[in-house]
């Protein structure tokens, strides 16, 4: 562990959907992760025990509501209450990986908006504040009636790319789907790179009938989306890349949830590298093609400054000297 972070009034604990990345941010922030029982009752019934006193401290739990989703937002939402009845003086959810925010709004009759729904638990439970990654839509936000600080992870893939050297009019940066541009754009901006598009005919749900806007041929792509998922967006974007003559394609994102057969579906694919954050623990096969990059020092450092009332606008940036070290 790095040195030990003298404020003994910050506690961190971690649940059960992501303990490698709950050490990670331990080590990073110097503070060790509190000691906790957490259990299910054969009925599936969830049963937590803190095991050393909270009593007017500031608590950190990390928790992403990953697969399976309902079980860890659940034994994160008993954990909370666990905290405010043993007197803690505030309570702060780390979620890495916010589950259902892809469920941000009404896009057909009848539909519920869970995200909404979620926050709202979230706050009637006793939540002070909510720390997560690169939020699917950032309106969820809005959703909270309490602080919640959305980390990008942008600037931890330019790092990689730049060391890469990845960068230039050499590159282009490829949104998979309109709705990611603004995400593309800003990737694009640190590499001082091009952005293009991929998009679709009116019916979209094949994914067959793609098109690229923008100018690609000749160049090295790099893909980017938010949550990799199925595997589909990605593979079906890289065939059109390659088709647009690309001379390698490169793919990242933030959440790593490979539902389903992903991993095969991206090994065939025409993609010679994806990577994805430690977000999300995951308990199936990744493709070969995948490694990870961590986001723990990122989200130590803004555990610390949310602790120290410092701003955390310094850690929204791409900075030059994050290339050194």
């Amino acid at each position: 562990m790095t040195q030990r972070y003298a404020d003994k009034q910050l506690k961190l604990f971690s649940l059960t959907s992501n303990t490698e990345i709950a050490e990670k941010i331990a080590d990073a922030a110097g503070i060790p992760l509190g000691k906790l029982s957490s259990k299910q009752f054969s009925d599936g019934e969830i049963m937590i025990n803190i095991e050393e006193s909270v009593r007017g401290d500031d608590i950190f739990i990390i928790q992403s509501t990953s697969y399976p989703v309902n079980d860890h937002l659940w034994e994160l939402l008993i954990m909370v209450d666990a905290c405010k009845r043993a007197s803690a003086h505030s309570v702060n959810v780390v979620i890495p990986y916010f589950g259902y925010s892809r469920q941000d709004r009404i896009a057909a009759a009848r539909e519920p908006i869970t995200a909404k729904l979620v926050a709202n638990m979230l706050v009637k439970a006793g939540v002070d504040r909510v720390l997560t990654l690169d939020l699917h839509a950032s309106q969820v936000q809005g959703f909270f009636d309490i602080p919640v600080d959305n980390l990008f992870t942008i600037p931890l893939f330019a790092k990689s790319y730049v060391e890469k050297g990845l960068t230039g009019e050499e590159v282009v940066v490829v949104s998979p789907k309109n709705s990611g541009i603004k995400r593309a754009r800003g990737l694009a901006e640190i590499l001082d790179s091009p952005l293009a598009i991929i998009d679709y005919s009116m019916d979209d749900s094949e994914r067959e009938e793609g098109y690229i806007i923008g100018d690609v041929a000749g160049k090295k792509a790099i893909l980017i989306d938010d949550i990799l998922n199925t595997g589909k967006t990605f593979a079906e974007a890289a065939k059109i890349l390659e088709r647009g003559g690309v001379t390698e394609i490169f793919a990242v994102a933030s959440h790593g949830l490979f539902a389903g057969g992903a991993a095969d579906i991206l090994e065939v694919a025409p993609i010679k590298e994806i990577i994805i954050t430690d977000s999300v623990c995951s308990n199936v096969r990744i493709p070969k093609n995948a490694h990870y990059i961590s986001a723990s020092e990122l989200i130590a450092d803004a555990i610390i400054r949310i602790h120290e009332k410092q701003p955390l606008s310094p850690l929204f940036a791409y900075h030059a000297e994050n290339e050194e070290g």
